[in-house]
């Protein structure tokens, strides 16, 4: 188990550049199966979780070719669709939650599925319902193997189009749902459909590999179904959540960053609600520059004078993945704030070890945290953590490099699931951050 220490309480200073956005790629990866013709994808970010899904698809039979840093090609024509039934592959599939969605990719073209019940963070319930439902309704048979934690669905005679209402608004159910649909016969309509900038770039890349999809970026998508797909070119969007990441980093050690190439147009509600935290930040071209916060920053009033509320929502909605790093830069604004976790319950549970370092915040339930601003009056302390997940350990990271004195933090594999050689992209902002094997 890794071990990242780390000097607090110094200020930062230069640029950095997001990396290539985890969760569309792991999207965009899965897409490959569909042709058996070359894909070619730039900004691939070296991360855990990425580098498991490559993995995965070379033991499946893909041709992978790096040609350079975060470009690969890929070429699905000679798959080994045993690999998929063999005990190798529950193994190594189970440990990375993004595996879901080799399953529609396949079921498309190759008329069955499988996938070993995915692992990933603890962070609540996850249900893959939507998944699963969505393929019956395109004709699939499903099963699901209760002692060995095994899923399957199969459609010999291929899939039909249908109309479908989704319970939730899924990123990746919807995301492997489509990858399904853009090979059956007929018309298949999406509505409640995830509309992420994510799954807004799968869909484009699924049009330029010859599929027809119609309603890009909203909740309602038309999909004609094609023979057959085939190579493209595509390049992943910079990772928002790693952008949110630098700006809560930038504000709680009073640093003076610039995040390069963000893709402003992608961010929705990210900056704005960064600014109710009175955090300062500008556009500068497709760069943010943060000045340095020296004199602290202010929660803004809602007009009633109730206290600010945060909280999280489906796309166009404020994102899950930055509340915890929204919680951990409250705990040095001046106000108090609400942060409000709805879509997954466990989340918040990380609050002890702010806690333990001098925050003050109040756990009202599973969702819901109240945060009492220091307003850097009383600067955060020194500890020892463990990281859960990644979201909360990015957040711990932020608190340790903010806090006064050594901190340690453990289990920082999670940390590496979801953020590329970050010791060293802080190290060449003047971080005092040293990884420990």
């Amino acid at each position: 188990m890794g071990t990242f220490q780390i000097e607090g309480g110094h200020a930062l200073k230069g640029e950095i550049q997001p990396q290539g956005a985890k969760n569309e790629a792991l999207q965009i990866l899965c897409a490959v199966l569909l042709t058996p013709e070359k894909v070619t994808i730039h900004n691939i970010p070296d991360i855990l979780d990425v580098n498991k899904l490559i993995h995965l698809l070379k033991q499946l039979g893909v041709k992978v070719e790096k040609l350079k840093k975060g470009t690969y090609t890929f070429q699905a024509n000679e798959l080994d669709l045993n690999y998929l039934k063999s005990e190798k592959f529950k193994e190594e599939g189970s440990g990375l939650r993004g595996s879901i969605m080799i399953v529609g990719p396949m079921l498309a073209r190759f008329g069955h599925g499988y996938i070993p019940r995915p692992g990933g963070d603890k962070i609540g319930r996850r249900r893959l319902d939507t998944h699963f439902e969505g393929f019956i309704k395109l004709g699939a048979d499903f099963r699901y193997n209760k002692e060995e934690r095994f899923y399957g669905v199969e459609a010999p005679n291929g899939l039909k189009g249908t109309y479908m209402l989704l319970e939730e608004a899924s990123v990746t159910g919807t995301a492997n749902i489509v990858m399904a649909a853009v090979l059956a016969k007929g018309q298949t309509t999406i509505y409640n459909a995830a509309c992420e900038p994510y799954l807004q770039q799968l869909c484009n890349m699924l049009n330029r590999m010859g599929a027809k999809i119609s309603g890009v970026g909203s909740n309602l998508l038309e999909i004609e179904g094609v023979e057959s797909l085939g190579g493209c070119t595509h390049t992943v969007l910079p990772d928002m959540v790693e952008i949110g990441s630098w700006i809560g980093l930038a504000a709680m050690t009073k640093s003076e960053i610039t995040i390069k190439n963000v893709g402003w147009e992608h961010l929705g509600l990210i900056p704005a609600t960064f600014r109710k935290l009175g955090i300062q930040l500008e556009q500068r071209g497709e760069d943010i520059y943060i000045p340095a916060h020296t004199d602290g920053y202010e929660v803004q009033s809602f007009i009633d004078g109730s206290i600010m509320s945060i909280s999280d929502a489906p796309w166009p909605g404020f994102t899950p993945d930055l509340l915890s790093i929204m919680l951990v830069v409250a705990t040095q604004a001046k106000g108090d704030v609400l942060i409000h976790q709805k879509m997954f319950e466990s989340r918040l549970f990380f609050v002890d070890k702010l806690i333990d370092m001098g925050a003050k915040i109040i756990l009202c339930d599973p969702h819901r945290a109240t945060v009492i601003g220091h307003d850097f009056k009383s600067q955060l302390k020194a500890t020892t953590m463990v990281s859960p997940d990644i979201r909360a350990g990015i957040s711990l990271l932020i608190a340790a490099l903010s806090a006064k004195g050594t901190s340690v933090i453990h289990n920082i594999e999670q940390i590496d699931r979801g953020y590329e050689n970050i010791d060293e992209r802080l190290q060449a902002i003047g971080a005092r951050i040293k990884r420990i094997s």
